[in-house]
């Protein structure tokens, strides 16, 4: 089935619907509860997806954050089911950049019901993260410092343009100053078993993300057969366009919960 591919209005992204918590979960997916599980990327930690957690909280759901050690990518898929195993239910697995390696490897834990990669990467079973950045452009913008222990920066001087450009200057220089420095080799590490070729999957990319070169993304996401939707903003955008971001997220728990009652019913037959 070909990827379908959404565009969302800049002003979306700023619409916020109030919903009573106290109402009955929306998540009940062939009766069981549907978790939302958050994974950051390189660079970053979780208290970027705050605006995401709050809006899914608002609607009923029960949402963990990750907080990856970015030390290699053993130590953050461990991490990551760590936080899985303590969700009640079957879980929507969210990674935002080098998070959606993570979700490409952790996203096999039988809890995961689908993953969700917001301007994300997601090798293939025995492929490295790097080698996806081959045949594309340069992220020219994006430029990286390495530490003599092997782990880097973005560049103080380019992080707004290259990280953040659609975030106001004082959010930018919160999570500029805020970075939290990758283990490079991880790039080099192949992932073991690609998820999404077994589970269904989601792909929220900016059009403006400087992290990658031209095509790179959507080539990915088609790649996966991914449900793509695109919207404005920069590779900041699980904070700067979190409205969207979640509204693809409660896409992905209904037509899970959606397509486990089909096969519920089935099985019923």
């Amino acid at each position: 089935m070909p990827s379908k591919i959404r565009q969302i209005a800049l002003g979306a992204a700023t619409a916020l619907a109030v919903v009573n918590t106290a109402h009955a979960q929306p998540d009940d997916r062939a009766g069981e509860q549907t978790s939302i599980v958050l994974v950051h990327g390189a660079f970053a930690d979780g208290s970027g997806w705050r605006g995401v957690y709050d809006r899914l909280v608002a609607k009923g759901y029960r949402v963990a954050i990750v907080q990856n050690p970015l030390t290699s990518l053993e130590d953050d898929v461990d991490a990551t089911k760590r936080v899985i195993e303590r969700q009640p239910g079957h879980v929507i697995l969210v990674g935002h950049s080098w998070g959606g390696t993570v979700i490409t490897e952790a996203g096999n834990h039988p809890k995961v019901a689908g993953l969700v990669y917001v301007s994300a990467l997601a090798p293939d079973t025995g492929e490295t993260t790097a080698q996806q950045y081959e045949g594309f452009p340069a992220a020219t913008e994006f430029v990286i410092d390495t530490q003599s222990d092997g782990f880097g920066f973005v560049n103080r001087d380019k992080f707004k343009a290259a990280f953040a450009a659609d975030a106001s200057d004082s959010d930018a220089a919160f999570l500029r100053d805020s970075q939290v420095p990758i283990n490079m080799a991880v790039f080099t590490t192949p992932i073991s078993e690609a998820a999404w070729r077994s589970k269904p999957s989601w792909a929220v990319i900016a059009r403006e993300d400087q992290a990658f070169g031209e095509g790179m993304l959507l080539h990915i996401a088609r790649r996966m057969n991914a449900d793509i939707t695109e919207v404005p903003g920069s590779h900041a955008l699980f904070m700067t366009q979190a409205q969207a971001v979640s509204e693809v997220i409660e896409r992905a728990a209904r037509e899970t919960r959606q397509q486990a009652g089909e096969t519920t019913a089935a099985r019923a037959n």
